[in-house]
C-alpha cells in the first residue's frame, strides 16, 4: 500500500500519536503529536529519521493537552506549527494554557507553539500523491475534526469516536447534541470499510463501530 500509518502511544493519558507517509515520496503528516516524555520523543524522531521521512504539515484532530505534547518537538526539528480547526482556536489559545499548567501543576516543560493557520471543514491537505480531507465533527470540542484519506480508505478519528466508545462530552465547550450530530453524519459519510485512527485505543472501523459500538446502536434520541 502506498500509504503507511505509524502509531505510538504516549504520555500519561496513553494517546495515539500517528505518522501517516507516502512510500513513494517519503512525505509525511504528523497527527496529535503527543509525546511528552524523553524516550517517546525519541523514538518518534529516530522512525521519522531511519525511514527518510519529510513531514510536511503538523494537524491536531482537536485542541486538548494530550494531543500538544510533541508540537514543540515538531517545530524545532521540521519548521511546522500545529494545525487546527478555527472552532477550537480560542481553546487552543485560552483553555489549552491553562489545563496543561493545571495538568502538569504548573511544571510544564515545554513550549507551547500556537497556529498560523487554522482548518476548516472540506479543506484538503496533501502530501505526496495522497490527500487528507478535513471533516468536521464538534462535540468533544467545538472544532474536533476526522482527516480523512479516500484513497487508503482510512480516516484519524481524534475524540470523537472509539472502538466501542465515543468522547467524553462534559469537558469544558463539549456538546452531547454536537457529537451526536456529528456521529450521524460521519457514519452515513463514510464506507464502512473505513479504517478509524482514534485518539486512544485501537483502530477499528466505520462498519465495525455501527455494528457494534452501543452509542451508535442505541443513540440517545
Amino acid at each position: 500500500m502506498p500509504v503507511k500509518v505509524e502509531k505510538y502511544v504516549v504520555n500519561r493519558c496513553e494517546e495515539c500519536t500517528h505518522i501517516i507517509y507516502d512510500t513513494d515520496s517519503r512525505e509525511a503528516v504528523i497527527v496529535d503529536c503527543g509525546v511528552y516524555y524523553d524516550n517517546e520523543r525519541r523514538r518518534f524522531l529516530k522512525f521519522i529519521e531511519d525511514n527518510g521521512l519529510h513531514p510536511v504539515r503538523l494537524l491536531l484532530t482537536h485542541a486538548h493537552h494530550d494531543h500538544v505534547c510533541g508540537n514543540d518537538l515538531v517545530q524545532q526539528h521540521f519548521g511546522l506549527l500545529p494545525e487546527v480547526h478555527e472552532a477550537d482556536a480560542p481553546l487552543m489559545k485560552g483553555h489549552l494554557l491553562l489545563r496543561i499548567a493545571e495538568f502538569y501543576n504548573n511544571q510544564y516543560p515545554y513550549p507551547i507553539p500556537m497556529p498560523e493557520h487554522y482548518l476548516t471543514d472540506g479543506e484538503v491537505i496533501c502530501f505526496g500523491n495522497h490527500a487528507l480531507r478535513v471533516i468536521h465533527t464538534p462535540g468533544h470540542s467545538p472544532g474536533s475534526v476526522f482527516f480523512y484519506c479516500e484513497e487508503a480508505c482510512l480516516a484519524f478519528s481524534g475524540d470523537t469516536l472509539f472502538s466501542k466508545d465515543i468522547g467524553r462530552t462534559n469537558l469544558p465547550f463539549g456538546s452531547e447534541t454536537d457529537i451526536y450530530e456529528s456521529l450521524d453524519r460521519i457514519t452515513q459519510l463514510l464506507p464502512d470499510d473505513t479504517i478509524l485512527y482514534p485518539g486512544h485505543g485501537r483502530k477499528t472501523t466505520i462498519g465495525e463501530e455501527k455494528e457494534k459500538n452501543p452509542f451508535l446502536t442505541t443513540p440517545p434520541y
